[in-house]
This record gives C-alpha cells, sequence and structure tokens, in this order.
C-alpha cells in the first residue's frame, strides 16, 4: 500500500469520527432542547405547582452530576466509543419516560434517569472529541460544542411547534426520541474506536492522581458555567423588571446570548488555531466581563441585550479550551479528568442563578449581575491554567538493564498522538505531516490529518495491519 493511500484512508477516518462527533454533540442538545419545550405539558398533565416540579428538577441535577462522576473510569477502562453510544441510545429512550409517568415520585425518578444518561452522554462524548481532535492534530473542540446548541435550537423550536399543532408531550418524544436513536445508529458505524490501554496497578498500589491542574480547570468551568446559568435564568428578569422593557424586548436578552454563543463556538476553531487556547480564552473572558459590564453601566434595555449578546461571545469558546485541555492532560485518565471539569462546571450552571438571587436580595440584580462578571475576569487572568505542564525528559541510560527487553511502548501504555506544547498552552500533534503551531499559538503546515506510513502507528490505540485508526 502506497503512502498515499495510507495517507488518505487516514483523512478519510479522521472525517467520518468527526462527523460521529457532532452526531452525538447534535442528539444531546435536541433531547435536552425537547425536553424543556415541553416543560409545560408534562407539569400541566401532573397538575404541579412550581415548588413541586421543583423537586423533579432537582432530580434531573442530581441524576447528571452522578452520571458525570460514575462515568470517567468506565471510560478510561472501556474507551468513550463504546460508553457514548449506549448512552446515546438510552438518552433515546429515558426521554419519553417523563411523558408517561403517573406520579410526581415516578417523575423525579424519570428525571434522575434522563440526568444521569445525559451526563454519561456528557463525559464520554467530550472524551471522545478529545481523541478525534488529536487524531486530527488541530483544535476542532469549539465545533462540537456548536452543534450541540444547534441541537438544543432544533429541539425547543420542532417541539414548540409540535405543541402549537396540538400535539401532546409524549407524541413529541417518540419522534424526538426516533430522530435521536436514528442519528445515534449513524454516529455508531463512524465513531473511533479508542482502545485504551489502562495503567495496571500492582496489589496494594494506590490509583494514580489526576494529572496536575484538573481541579483548576474544573475551577475555570464552574466560573464560566455560573455565567452562562446567570444569563439563562437571570437575563430577561433584568431587563424586564430593573430597565423596563418589554415581554419582547427582555427575551431579547438571552436570544442574543445564544445566537452569539453558537456562532463564537463554530468560530472557535479557527480562532484556537491561530491563537492558541491561552490567549482565546483570556481574549473571550475580556470580552464578556466587559460586554456585560458595560452593559451594567448603561443601564438602558438595548444596552442591556447588547450586552448579553457580548457575554454570549466571550463565553463561546471557554469551555471547549477548558474540556480540550483536561482530556489532554493524560490520555490515559481523560475519563476521569473530563468527568471531575464537567461535574463542577454543572455544579456552576446549577448554583449560579441560585446565587445571584441570593445576593439580588440582600443588595439589587444589577449589582448581583457583577458577579459572573468578576468570575469571567478571573478565567481571563488564570488562562495560563490551560498550558500544559512540562513533562521532564527521560535520561538515556548509560548502562543496560540485565533481564529486561527493550522498551517499545511509553509507560503509561496510552496510544495516542505524543502532544507538545507551546508556550501559548496550545498542543500540537507529534506528526511530522501535521499542523504543528508556531510561538504565537498559530496553527502551521501543510495537510490536516496527513499521516506518513511511519508515523501512522501512533495515531491512536484502535489499530489495523496496516497502520490505519482500527473500527
Amino acid at each position: 500500500m502506497s503512502r498515499e493511500t495510507i495517507r488518505e484512508k487516514a483523512r478519510d477516518r479522521a472525517v467520518r469520527a468527526r462527523v460521529a462527533v457532532y452526531g452525538l454533540f447534535l442528539l444531546g442538545g435536541t433531547a435536552v432542547g425537547t425536553w424543556t419545550s415541553r416543560i409545560p405539558a408534562v407539569k400541566e398533565r401532573l397538575d404541579l405547582g412550581d415548588g413541586q416540579f421543583s423537586i423533579a428538577l432537582l432530580g434531573l441535577a442530581g441524576g447528571a452530576i452522578a452520571g458525570m462522576q460514575l462515568i470517567g473510569r468506565l471510560v478510561d477502562r472501556h474507551g468513550s466509543a463504546k460508553i457514548m453510544i449506549r448512552a446515546a441510545f438510552l438518552q433515546a429512550v429515558v426521554l419519553i419516560v417523563p411523558a408517561y409517568v403517573p406520579s410526581l415520585p415516578a417523575l423525579t425518578a424519570a428525571m434522575f434517569a434522563f440526568g444521569l444518561v445525559h451526563g454519561m452522554l456528557n463525559v464520554s462524548m467530550n472524551a471522545n472529541a478529545v481523541t478525534v481532535e488529536r487524531l486530527t492534530g488541530k483544535p476542532i473542540m469549539s465545533s462540537f460544542h456548536a452543534m450541540y446548541s444547534v441541537g438544543g435550537f432544533a429541539g425547543a423550536t420542532t417541539g414548540g411547534l409540535l405543541a402549537h399543532a396540538g400535539l401532546g408531550a409524549g407524541p413529541t418524544f417518540l419522534i424526538a426520541a426516533a430522530v435521536i436513536a436514528s442519528i445515534a445508529a449513524l454516529s455508531a458505524r463512524w465513531a473511533l474506536r479508542d482502545t485504551p490501554d489502562p495503567v495496571r496497578l500492582a496489589p496494594g498500589q494506590a490509583r494514580p492522581r489526576l494529572p496536575r491542574g484538573v481541579l483548576f480547570l474544573g475551577v475555570l468551568a464552574f466560573c464560566c458555567l455560573v455565567g452562562e446559568g446567570t444569563a439563562a435564568d437571570w437575563g430577561s428578569v433584568y431587563l424586564r423588571e430593573d430597565l423596563g422593557a418589554s415581554a419582547g424586548g427582555a427575551a431579547a436578552a438571552y436570544a442574543a446570548f445564544s445566537i452569539m454563543m453558537t456562532a463564537g463556538r463554530f468560530a472557535g476553531d479557527g480562532l484556537a488555531a491561530r491563537f492558541g487556547p491561552v490567549r482565546l480564552v483570556r481574549a473571550c473572558g475580556l470580552v464578556a466581563s466587559a460586554g456585560l459590564g458595560v452593559g451594567l453601566l448603561v443601564g438602558a434595555p438595548l444596552a442591556g441585550v447588547l450586552g448579553f449578546g457580548a457575554f454570549g461571545a466571550g463565553l463561546s469558546c471557554i469551555i471547549p479550551q477548558v474540556f480540550s485541555a483536561a482530556g489532554h492532560r493524560d490520555p490515559t485518565q481523560a475519563g476521569r479528568a473530563l468527568a471531575r471539569v464537567a461535574g463542577l462546571g454543572y455544579l456552576g450552571f446549577l448554583s449560579g442563578p441560585v446565587l445571584i438571587g441570593s445576593a439580588a436580595e440582600l443588595t439589587s440584580l444589577p449589582v448581583a449581575l457583577v458577579i459572573p462578571v468578576v468570575l469571567v475576569l478571573f478565567v481571563a487572568v488564570a488562562a495560563t491554567a490551560l498550558r500544559a505542564p512540562a513533562k521532564p525528559q527521560p535520561q538515556p541510560e548509560t548502562q543496560p538493564r540485565v533481564g529486561t527487553l527493550p522498551e517499545t511502548q511509553p509507560e503509561t501504555g496510552a496510544r495516542a498522538l505524543p502532544e507538545t506544547q507551546t508556550e501559548t498552552g496550545a498542543w500540537t500533534g507529534a506528526l511530522p505531516e501535521t499542523q504543528a503551531e508556531t510561538e504565537t499559538g498559530a496553527w502551521t503546515g501543510a495537510e490536516t490529518g496527513a499521516h506518513s506510513s511511519e508515523a501512522a502507528p501512533a495515531v491512536t490505540s484502535g489499530r489495523t495491519p496496516d497502520g490505519l485508526p482500527g473500527p
């Protein structure tokens, strides 16, 4: 097989793997968007008050956090592809159940299951996205997260249209589940099968700790998602009650936030390739904090809408880059690292609106909204945390070790592209024919995903005899 043929097959494999992950992010967003669009119907069917329904939402939140924490080690042990495909099919099933439960306890249990599966899907598909990113040799995490936003918009819009047509929540969820299962089936055919080689522990040996800096990345995720939760729950309230905007004008605050966040994520890959993740996150944090801060200072409805739009644009690229940095710290522990970071981030999304509400009671809502401004400014200042810690260079042995065989694999057993870090924190694949990064963080080089026959065996864990990524 010629080198050019190997290169073409490797490139095709990378494209298909990328499309598969796009599908998983799309269906994840679709499930959540469809559910949120039919919340009033589910609530009305069971005749639940706001306080009662909040109990079911607590079940959803608890399930999501539990799923994120439980799935990390399974991803590291069995591979992200197996987990995310199973979770995707389960997502279709658990979406249907809330429409048919007979009581509040049953709804709470159903929402716990929904959150549990969605948390598992969240971590596993992000772990697989990191693997695909490593294979392609360029930053692509932002566009994956953009597809989640697209799915959320599509699910919410379709659910709203079906509700307007008089269709109940049950049939709506059944239609959405069929779409989700179809996307999952297509993604399963092209998903990159990563076969991890976990670190084997000797009897009595402690499990290795998470890579240095992962917990701090979780803190950055927490700060960022406090802002997202605040925009979702308090943006429209601020414009309506404090600035005197109309109902339609108040709704424009979150609409502007969502649109700019989605657009920013589609642009994020190119920006990360050009500037590197550290500079990108720093700039995004400054844009977000300055945008919302100026909007609060001006105190006019139009300024509020523009401020939340800038806030969404600034936040758009932060979480994808934080997740990418966590997954690349140590390929053998990517699942655990992403579980920890995603869990802390989701905790921020849930607790942020509560924090803002409590602060607003003590002061005022405009003053309370300064909290996410400060937190995102902190993310900008701490953006250097995305730079991977320097790895010690192994010292060459001057004396042969008696009774041992030459080592051909790294001690960690990780089968993935070697990563190098520049001062900006951006990583590059070590293949000579993939894109490389300059000192400024810009990606340069020729064809993306091009692999020579000599370098191909280091691309990923699963291997076919000709050195291509295995099924």
